[in-house]
């Protein structure tokens, strides 16, 4: 599956990297194609130029040269993977304004012929984001989770089929006091999910549904009791 991550921290020495080191050789081990997006080491610029806004209002998009070249991978991907920290209840501002000034018209939506809107990421199958959190997970539930929000949901709405994307979240809260088995566990759930191992348990969970819910018989009409009767 062709695979877009994008990452946004500042430090190669923090733990946010040893989370996308984790993701990337998961992915990459359960052949999935590549692309890694490090904002921050790109000096990304968040903001929407005027002339950008000015093609927004327009409904067309009005890219330079680096935020074209992202746009090409969105468009491309199958699957996006977001890996941030999450600070003040949000995004980054450095991925909130790559959001802005990638998901434009002609690219995440459409207008139809009514004027509604309409997603247009027609290759994109899932989402799945990665992030730490300083606080416990009541207070974000109490204070509101806006990166989660817009990652998966506002973004679901950028494809033809919303209800068909699939969207996963790995949150590790209270990243400042965790100890240090803590934080392994969170990368080995990391790796879990986007390794190998995820498509393995997928596949057992199917057989055993099947088995369970699904009669086996003979071509003479009598019941196969187990798998090794026949």
């Amino acid at each position: 599956m062709q695979t877009l991550v994008v990452w946004a921290h500042p430090r190669h020495e923090s733990f946010s990297h040893a989370v996308l080191d984790t993701a990337v050789t998961a992915l990459v081990r359960a052949g999935h194609h590549v692309d890694v997006l490090d904002l921050y080491a790109e000096d990304y610029q968040a903001a929407m130029t005027q002339a950008e806004w000015t093609a927004y209002s327009e409904l067309r998009a009005e890219p330079d040269a680096t935020t074209a070249a992202h746009i090409a991978l969105v468009c491309a991907a199958e699957q996006l993977v977001f890996i941030y920290p999450t600070w003040w209840f949000g995004l980054p501002a450095i991925l909130k304004g790559w959001l802005e000034r990638t998901m434009v018209p002609g690219v995440a939506f459409v207008l139809d012929e009514q004027g509604a809107v309409r997603g247009n990421l027609g290759s994109l199958r899932r989402i799945i984001g990665i992030s730490t959190y300083g606080s416990a997970r009541w207070y974000g539930l109490l204070i509101g989770d806006a990166g989660r929000r817009t990652i998966s949901r506002s973004l679901r709405l950028s494809t033809p089929n919303p209800l068909r994307l699939r969207v996963g979240w790995l949150a590790l809260h209270r990243m400042d006091t965790v100890d240090e088995d803590g934080r392994k566990a969170f990368l080995e759930r990391v790796d879990r999910r986007l390794g190998p191992h995820r498509h393995r348990r997928a596949a057992t969970r199917l057989l055993a549904r099947f088995t369970r819910r699904t009669p086996l018989t003979r071509r003479n009409g009598t019941p196969i009791e187990r798998i090794g009767d026949a």
